[in-house]
Parts: structure tokens; sequence; C-alpha cells
């Protein structure tokens, strides 16, 4: 099974197996990772912004426009800033390195 290592706020790193097909997303909150995901992956939102490792990156299907418009609310952008709930786990990114930024912005919360 494919692993994801999880680098938190706090700079601890959180190794975890998951299965193949589901969102980052979904990894986090199945294995308690601090990754908010306020519209639970609709693409309405950028609380699951997720920063990939450079080595990683490049290996991701390039972002949909809809994602890019969500990262643009995004808080701390780079430029290897993705979604957690565009990110789908394969064979291919067994070992991916996501970092969590340090805050995120919820434009859902009035």
């Amino acid at each position: 099974m494919p692993k994801v290592v999880f680098i938190e706020k706090d700079g601890n790193r959180k190794e975890v197996e998951a299965p193949e097909g589901i969102s980052l997303l979904e990894v986090a909150h199945q294995n308690h990772i601090d990754l908010e995901g306020a519209c639970e992956g609709s693409l309405a939102c950028s609380t699951c912004h997720v920063i990939v490792g450079e080595k990683w990156f490049s290996k991701l299907e390039p972002a949909e426009e809809e994602e890019e418009d969500m990262l643009d609310l995004a808080f701390g952008l780079t430029h290897t800033s993705r979604l957690g709930c565009q990110i789908f786990v394969t064979e291919d990114l067994d070992g991916i390195e996501v970092a969590l930024p340090s805050a995120t912005r919820n434009m859902m919360v009035e």
C-alpha cells in the first residue's frame, strides 16, 4: 500500500499508508491529521491546501483551472501548492511528502 508523509505545522512528520484512489484530504481525515477540508472535497474552498515536496510536484497531473482559482485564495501559497482533495493516491506517488501550511483561510465561514 502506498505511503504518504504529512509534515505537520509543528514540523513533525507523520507517515501513513493509504489505499490507492483516495484523495490526500481523505487520507488526512482517516489518520487524524489536521487538514480542514471545509467543503468536504467539492473544490469550493482552499482549506485543504498542501505544499507538495519539490521532487513530487512534477509527478502530479497539472492543476485544473477550478483548482487554480481556489488556490488563489489559499494562505501561504507557494509554487508547489495544491489542494489535497485534488491529489489522489497512486503507486507512482508512494512516499509523497506534503507539508501543511502554517494557517488556512476558510472563506466558507461567515
